[in-house]
């Protein structure tokens, strides 16, 4: 028993014995995480300079864009056709796809030898070969009458500038075809394609896409698992991708989604930064490479040189005498002998050591046992660097995934693929074990591939063809809302007729555009002082304010403002309720002023349609905006307030005006600018008003001077001159409005819509899966969830699409990449359409006012006021635009106003005040 145990401690002391030896004298090659992590931070540096346009030339990492913008989401379903070369061999794929509730992939190979003939050749061999070979399979299968996408995955670098294309950048792998280089892959294999149908007339195939064999593998554990967006090989050659933003992508248009970028990171420190770390036996191997000073890192990790790597080491430590009794063989001499088949193979577990004394006995030598032991160690060594070096660099790949999401914490799949890494007994377990050690904030899952450049080429296409297929369905949705020039001319010229239409006596009763006159007679002159009360009823609030107007050089306004709510049960109870409350806040206001007992002048604003006989005076036509107190329409609201502050009886008030809220931003606007004589509202509604010739209002008596007309032109359309333009979404919002088949024009254009237009547009793509994988949300079903602000916040350019994202998900919406972009363009759809609709009213207006006054160019400014104007990024820009081009003769400014139901409401008050002391004197 004691003799047993006295060998046990021999063995492991000679074990340790020669371990401590060989640690000795591979030391560099044993990297500590202080360089790993140095390795990591240098990958991170590279990949920022291979993004950038201008620092892309000199950056190690080429970091290629592959054009491939979208993992696959499970709804892939066809047949397809895959080509793959890069290889010894040459395969030929059918992939069919199916998404029958199961995801489920089948798939037909068949190899074809490349011969040296044929990679050491010319081009328009390679690619008629290739044809060649597709025609055979094709009959083989029996699908040669079909005509079916294709995916080539070609495992060369190639310079991409869309899918499905790609420049050779170089050759690779023993591969030396001539006239190929620098010349784009796709169109020569669609020139031998060509070729072969019109002689043959026998195979007919659309090449969708090229692929990197990386980037296959990415596309193949995809399918599988959804949060793939990083795929590594490690086999005789070594490549990463990962799916970049695209705003971080100089060498690409666009700032929307992400695109799969191919490193290329066998070339990380071809600059020389690896200098620190690379031993004399790298050195070596480079030198006796085919391209010495190229692809470093590839040299350093990948299969192609690990097992030269060993044998380099095996021959120095024999020549020094510190194996094998300092005696050669003429194998261990010969480049190429060991191979890393060899090194996973002394690397075994249980069976390492044997497997060792075998391999070297096959290469002459004669090992004792402790050359083995040494010799194993070396191969650990030496691959534990490649698992280290490759761990470091994805490291920073997921490091820039985490950053770019701005997450603390990452939970992502990693394809992986290669037969180093799939194939040696250690080296997964150990690059997994370096990887959560350098990224401990990273949740990583590896996933192997299945046949991923073959397989991945089939689903890289099969993403591709889904992407085309949305498209075209989204396009054909989205078509409905793009106007064209012709379109919004016809609207300016139906605007104009409606307005004339509605300043007639004889068509006034059945104008869409009821063009009401205001009695507002003047605008602002800069005389107007004193103390006014302004109410402010428009919306689901209501504001009561003190505004103080001083003239002369010091003019200047000064308000004081209380915001009350106006529950639902008021809004929609009866007239006296809505009344009641009204003045009930009115007395806190006066309470909270102390002016209690003052009798000021007051200015109503009351911001919905009514007819008025005079400036006080107003007959509500018909609520909008969500109100629906009973016995209101018809009545004077003047009158109803009156009678609601008689029935409190504890206060009194001089009601000079009621005003509408566009007619207020007017005035305010006229207060800063004397040019100044149209309003607009872009907001929860859409108005406008105008001064218009008093000559040209048969509604009022009179010729002289000019008076505000407060178009209500939300109506515009109720008689059906725009149904061309409306959509089915546009009529499910209506359909489902407390007013159907009335104010059609401002339920295209206004805030209060636009969000349920959207809505509307989103459920139906989710039914036809274009959209959330095709499950409608409870959340999506919900009316009135998506709100306008939405819209401006989705829309803003200052908005990467991962916040998009964050707001549908706080509409319930787990929305992918994909998703996000189709939702933004929806939305900016739907508000352009908007900002054009509302450019080609205005147009008609200040085309009206220019011929009004018989002139050749009209210069005016518009006072403009509304959440969707002032907060939307581009709702100003486009309707600015649209005005310029349908009123070309007209200069037209346009002035933010500030307050025009408050301020406005006061100003109007003084200046009828004013008006009133002119005349009375």
């Amino acid at each position: 028993m004691f003799a047993v145990h006295l060998v046990a401690f021999y063995f492991t002391k000679l074990k340790e014995d020669q371990i401590k030896k060989v640690d000795r004298y591979l030391y560099h090659m044993r990297l500590s995480d202080d360089v790993l992590l140095d390795v990591m931070k240098r990958f991170q540096a590279e990949m920022v300079k291979g993004l950038g346009r201008d620092t892309n030339p000199t950056a190690t990492l080429k970091m290629l864009p592959t054009f491939v913008r979208s993992t696959p989401d499970g709804s892939e379903n066809g047949d397809f056709l895959a080509l793959d070369l890069g290889g010894s061999k040459f395969r030929v794929l059918k992939v069919k796809v199916s998404e029958d509730g199961n995801q489920n992939v089948q798939m037909e190979s068949q190899f074809y030898p490349t011969p040296k003939e044929i990679i050491h050749g010319n081009g328009t061999d390679l690619f008629k070969y290739v044809t060649e070979c597709l025609a055979e399979f094709m009959e083989t299968k029996d699908i040669k009458h079909k005509k079916l996408p294709l995916g080539f995955t070609f495992s060369f670098p190639c310079r991409q500038n869309k899918l499905e294309e790609g420049v050779l950048l170089s050759w690779t792998k023993h591969f030396k075809v001539r006239g190929v280089q620098q010349t784009d892959v796709v169109s020569s294999l669609c020139k031998a394609l060509r070729k072969h149908q019109a002689s043959l007339k026998d195979i007919d195939v659309d090449v969708l896409a090229l692929v990197n064999d990386t980037v296959g593998t990415m596309m193949t554990c995809g399918y599988d698992d959804q949060r793939c967006e990083v795929g590594v090989i490690i086999g005789t050659g070594t490549n990463a991708c990962y799916m970049e933003e695209m705003s971080n992508i100089d060498l690409v248009e666009g700032d929307e989604g992400r695109m799969c970028i191919n490193t290329e990171w066998g070339a990380f420190g071809d600059d020389g930064s690896f200098e620190g770390i690379r031993t004399e036996f790298d050195r070596e191997i480079d030198l006796g490479s085919i391209n010495p000073g190229k692809q470093l890192f590839e040299k350093m990790i990948s299969g192609l040189y690990l097992g030269e790597l060993v044998r380099l080491i095996l021959l120095k430590m024999t020549r020094e005498r510190l194996l094998f009794n300092g005696k050669l063989s003429t194998d261990l001499c010969t480049k190429g002998k060991i191979e890393t088949r060899h090194v996973a193979a002394m690397e075994k577990y249980k069976e390492g050591l044997n497997n060792t004394k075998e391999i070297l006995t096959e290469l002459g030598l004669t090992p004792s046992e402790e050359d083995c032991i040494a010799v194993q160690h070396v191969c650990t060594i030496v691959s534990f660097r490649s698992a280290n070096l490759c761990a470091s660099a994805l490291a920073a790949i997921l490091t820039r995934l985490r950053e770019n999401k701005k997450l603390t914490r990452l939970r992502t799949t990693v394809g992986m693929d290669g037969t180093l890494y799939k194939t040696h007994p250690q080296y997964a377990k150990r690059l997994h074990k370096v990887v959560r050690r350098l990224v401990p904030n990273c949740d990583v899952r590896f996933l192997l591939s299945e046949s991923g450049s073959g397989k991945g080429a089939a689903m890289v296409t099969a993403v591709a063809y889904r992407l085309l297929s949305q498209r075209k369905r989204i396009d054909e949705v989205l078509a409905f809302f793009r106007l064209t020039q012709e379109d919004l001319t016809e609207v300016k010229n139906k605007m104009r007729m409606e307005l004339e239409h509605g300043l007639k006596k004889e068509t006034q009763p059945t104008a869409t555009v009821k063009m009401l006159p205001t009695f507002v007679c003047g605008t602002p002159d800069g005389t107007e002082k004193g103390k006014f009360l302004a109410l402010d009823l428009g919306g689901t609030n209501f504001r009561v304010l003190l505004v103080k107007i001083r003239s002369g050089r010091s003019k200047s306004v000064r308000m004081y403002n209380k915001i009350f709510a106006i529950p639902l049960e008021i809004m929609q109870g009866t007239g006296e309720e809505l009344f009641d409350h009204i003045v009930q806040c009115i007395a806190e206001f006066l309470e909270y002023m102390g002016i209690k007992g003052a009798q000021l002048p007051l200015g109503f604003t009351f911001s919905f349609p009514c007819r008025q006989a005079r400036i006080d005076k107003g007959a509500l036509i018909g609520w909008t905006k969500g109100f629906k107190a009973t016995d209101c329409e018809g009545e004077d609201v003047v009158d109803m307030l009156r009678e609601a502050i008689k029935r409190r009886n504890e206060f009194d008030l001089d009601i000079v005006a009621i005003v509408n809220d566009t007619v207020g931003t007017m005035m305010t606007c006229g207060y800063e600018d004397p040019n100044c004589e149209i309003g607009l509202i872009a907001g929860t509604g859409s108005n406008v008003c105008y001064m218009e010739d008093m000559k040209n209002i048969e509604v009022v008596q009179g010729d002289e001077g000019r008076m505000c007309i407060n178009t209500e032109w939300g109506g515009f359309g109720d008689n059906g001159c725009i149904n061309h333009l409306r959509t089915k979404y546009d009529k499910e919002v209506d359909e489902g409005s407390l007013n159907p088949g009335k104010q059609r024009y401002e339920k295209m254009t206004s805030g209060m819509y636009l969000g349920e237009i959207v809505r509307q547009i989103l459920i139906d793509l989710t039914k036809q899966g274009l959209l959330f994988r095709g499950q409608i949300s409870e959340t999506l079903r919900s009316r009135g969830i998506f709100e306008t602000k939405f819209l401006s916040q989705i829309e803003s350019d200052r908005l990467a699409l991962l916040q998009v994202r964050k707001i549908l998900q706080q509409l319930g919406l787990d929305s992918t990449c994909d998703d996000s972009i189709i939702v933004k363009e929806v939305c900016g759809c739907v508000s352009k359409r908007a900002a054009q609709l509302c450019g080609a009213g205005l147009a008609a207006v200040v085309e009206k006012i220019r011929e009004n006054r018989n002139l050749e160019h009209l210069k005016t400014t518009i006072g403009v006021d509304g959440t969707l104007y002032k907060l939307h990024p581009h709702f100003s820009r486009i309707l600015q635009e649209t005005v310029k081009q349908l009123a070309p003769r007209c200069d037209v400014t346009f002035l933010l106003s500030e307050d025009g139901s408050g301020k406005g409401a006061a100003l109007i008050t003084a200046v009828a005040k004013r008006m009133h002391n002119v005349t009375e004197n």
